[in-house]
């Protein structure tokens, strides 16, 4: 199946959702209430309507993710699913205007949309854009991705921390994450911005089933060393830790 047959809702459900963000200004009905767009690939007509209603007052905010940051359609071999995600990766000239959507300030933050799974339910050989399982495996890249490709947009070190820390620590209301201050959990990366690598089978942060990234093969800036979360060392050149030390935050 060629990639350009696999469809996608976005604007339409974008637009639906900004008809109810009006109601969400001082004095409407929905006064305090929030609208968050996630995983924003379109950056046409979608990304127009969400700085509109921005520009109105309207109480939403929207974010992106490192594929819709890193490819475009016209890359894709046809039938190549690990590529298929939702809503779809589209051209050269849409990832441009997104990346300077993002400098700009009108895209509000970055996630992962970190979708893993296992060979049977991607299709591979098949090559189904409609059967397949539709996400791409990313969390471990999220870092050097949006640094390689971003600075080639001008993207400074301070941005992505705002965009990849900060601002996410904001939005999801947790006043100990997102900067190194006293008192803050001690989240930290240890990494070398300058330093290239290769994604391939060998590479450590793989744990299962490196054939399915769509990272596979590309060469990327910024090797992490270290990380630390709450300070307790988690993930030491391509060595993680023996048990997750992560515990669940439920809505209050």
């Amino acid at each position: 199946m060629k990639y350009h047959l696999y469809f996608s809702r976005e604007e339409a459900a974008i637009r639906e959702l900004v008809g109810v963000t009006k109601d969400t200004r001082s004095g409407g009905p929905l006064e305090g209430s929030h609208v968050h767009i996630a995983h924003l690939s379109d950056s046409s007509v979608s990304l127009d309507l969400i700085k509109e209603a921005k520009s109105g007052g309207d109480s939403i905010s929207v974010e992106t993710c490192p594929h819709y940051l890193a490819f475009s359609s016209e890359e894709i071999p046809n039938g190549d699913t690990r590529f298929k995600c939702s809503p779809p990766i589209r051209d050269a000239y849409n990832k441009d205007k997104l990346w300077k959507a993002v400098l700009e300030g009108h895209i509000d933050l970055l996630s992962s949309d970190h979708s893993p799974t296992v060979p049977q339910l991607k299709l591979l050989e098949e090559g189904n854009f409609l059967k397949a399982w539709g996400g791409i495996s990313s969390l471990q890249f999220d870092l050097p991705v949006t640094w390689s490709y971003g600075k080639k947009h001008g993207l400074t070190l301070e941005q992505l921390s705002l965009l990849w820390s900060k601002k996410p620590a904001k939005f999801a209301g947790i006043k100990s994450k997102g900067s190194i201050a006293v008192g803050n959990h001690a989240d930290i990366v240890v990494w070398k911005p300058e330093v290239e690598f290769e994604l391939n089978e060998d590479y450590p942060v793989f744990l299962k089933h490196p054939e399915l990234s769509a990272y596979m093969g590309r060469r990327l800036s910024g090797k992490v060393l270290e990380t630390f979360v709450r300070g307790n060392l988690v993930f030491k050149q391509g060595k993680h830790a023996p048990a997750a030390c992560g515990v669940p935050i439920l809505a209050k």
